[in-house]
Order: structure tokens, then C-alpha cells, then sequence
């Protein structure tokens, strides 16, 4: 297996700046890429505080705050990051950008460096279809939010490699997380159970089943939920969970994940959740 010392996470949203905070927590030397200087700092912002609030609840040392800040690089393109040997793609969830970040990050990487990517849904097989060694490519699907969240859902491409696979998994422990594997089918397993689930709950507020606040209760105080499914939509984005149901109906083209109408007129209203300060429930900002 390789050795990991350097890494590159590109992209500095919700996602992005929580990889790169595990990655330099965890002592590794991290360059974080962003499209302008002005998102970086956002970024490297947003860690900081973060490590803070880890630091006040005792949950780190001073000490371990420090060294990680001291461990971050902002960075406009890959190319500032030359020679790392694992890379993260964290931008958002367009393929064709995917593709195009890829073709970036193999110029830059040093030889037999691993690059994987950020995805709830995007096939790993495709992406990899973009540089000359698909062997090298593979999924990590990170919870939100990612300091706090255990689990790491690794995803095999139809050619990524054993030693691959082996090094991402071993990385994934080195951060404290918990890795599940997956292959490289539509959703995989978190979002393949996870959506339809979701999809199915706006079908029973939909058809009058139920109210919005039953439907979660049921899920909650029955099925021991941390979360109802209608809220835990509003959290994930409405937009998310239609664009992720999308995929699922598209790739298995099967009826059952085809989504519910009132799921697809929420987002048309531009309801999307706590994201827009409402969903299926108000959320007034803080």
C-alpha cells in the first residue's frame, strides 16, 4: 500500500472544507483548492472555527488545533499542488466538472497517486474514463457534517484496483472513520436504501396518509431514527434528494424510484429546505 503524506482536497464548500480539516487533523499535509482567494479564506475560516469549537469542548488540544491550521495550504488550482499522493474532489456534483477537475489533478499528481471523489450519486466508472489510469480512481462518499460523521462510503469503479481500494480504506481508518464498501451502482447503499425511503414519505404526505409530523414520528419513536424522513429532506436539500432519486430512476430505469410529484413541485416552488429557510417544515434563519 502507499504512503500517504500529502494530499490535495479540491473544492471548499460544506463538504470540502470538512475533508480537509479531517485530513490535517489527522497529520497529514493538506492543500486546499479554490477557484478564488476569497473562497479559500471562507474555507480555511470555517476550519478554523471548527477546530475551535472541537478545541473549547475538549474534544482536541490547543496543541492539535494549531498543528492542523498549520498543516493547511490554500491554493487556486491542482497545479500549486504538484506532487501530492491521494486527492479528494469536493467540487459540485456535475460530472462534466468532475471529469474536467480529474484531468487537472493527474497533471499535477505525483506518480501512482490515488484520486478519488466526493460523491452521493455520480458513477466512479465515468469519472475514471477521464484520465490514463483509471486503476488510480475511486468513490468516497463523506457524511455531513464530516468531522463529526464515522462513516466513509468507499466506491469501487469497475477498474479501480485492489491496491487502490486497500490504501483508501487504511487511509479512511487513519481519519477515524468507519469505511463501508460499496460498487459502483447507481445511489450505491447509502442513497439506493436512504432516497427511496425519503421518496416514499412525500408519497404518504402526498396521498393524505398522514401529516408531515406523524410520518417522522412513526420513523423516529418506531423505527428509532435519530431523524423523521421529511426533516431529515429538509436537512439534506430537497434539490438533492430529487437530483439523487433522478439518478436512481435513470440508472435502474424501474418505476419504484421514479419520484414523487410533490417532491419535484417542492423544489419548483424553490421550497428546498433549511437551505432556502424552508421545506416541508419552516425554518426561520438564525
Amino acid at each position: 500500500m502507499k504512503e500517504i503524506k500529502r494530499v490535495c482536497v479540491v473544492g471548499g464548500g460544506t463538504m470540502g472544507n470538512g475533508i480537509a480539516h479531517v485530513f490535517a487533523l489527522s497529520g497529514l499535509a493538506v492543500t486546499l483548492v479554490e477557484a478564488k482567494p476569497e473562497l479559500a479564506d471562507k474555507a480555511l475560516a470555517t476550519i478554523a472555527k471548527n477546530l475551535d469549537r472541537q478545541a473549547s469542548k475538549g474534544a482536541i488540544s490547543a496543541k492539535d488545533k494549531d498543528a492542523a491550521l498549520a498543516r493547511l495550504k490554500p491554493a487556486l488550482s491542482p497545479a500549486e499542488a504538484k506532487g501530492f499522493s491521494f486527492a479528494v474532489v469536493a467540487v459540485s456534483e456535475r460530472l462534466d466538472l468532475k471529469k474536467q477537475v480529474f484531468r487537472e489533478l493527474e497533471a499535477a499528481a505525483a506518480p501512482g497517486a490515488i484520486l478519488a471523489t466526493n460523491t452521493s450519486s455520480l458513477p466512479i466508472t465515468e469519472i475514471a474514463s477521464a484520465v490514463k489510469d483509471p486503476s488510480r480512481v475511486i468513490g468516497m462518499h463523506f457524511m455531513n457534517p464530516v468531522p463529526v460523521m464515522k462513516l466513509v462510503e468507499i466506491i469501487r469503479g469497475l477498474q479501480t484496483s485492489d491496491e487502490t481500494y486497500e490504501t483508501t480504506r487504511e487511509l479512511a481508518l487513519t481519519l477515524g472513520k468507519t469505511p463501508a464498501m460499496a460498487k459502483d451502482f447507481p445511489g450505491f447503499v447509502s442513497n439506493r436504501v436512504l432516497m427511496p425511503m425519503i421518496n416514499e414519505a412525500v408519497y404518504c404526505l402526498m396521498e393524505g396518509v398522514s401529516t408531515k409530523e406523524d410520518i417522522d414520528t412513526v420513523m423516529k419513536l418506531g423505527m428509532a431514527h435519530p431523524m423523521g424522513p421529511l426533516q431529515l429532506a429538509d436537512y439534506i436539500g430537497l434539490d438533492v434528494c430529487l437530483a439523487i432519486m433522478e439518478v436512481l430512476h435513470q440508472g435502474f430505469a424501474d418505476s419504484k424510484y421514479r419520484p414523487c410529484p410533490l417532491l419535484r413541485q417542492m423544489v419548483q416552488a424553490g421550497r428546498l429546505g433549511v437551505k432556502s429557510g424552508r421545506g416541508f417544515y419552516e425554518h426561520p434563519a438564525k
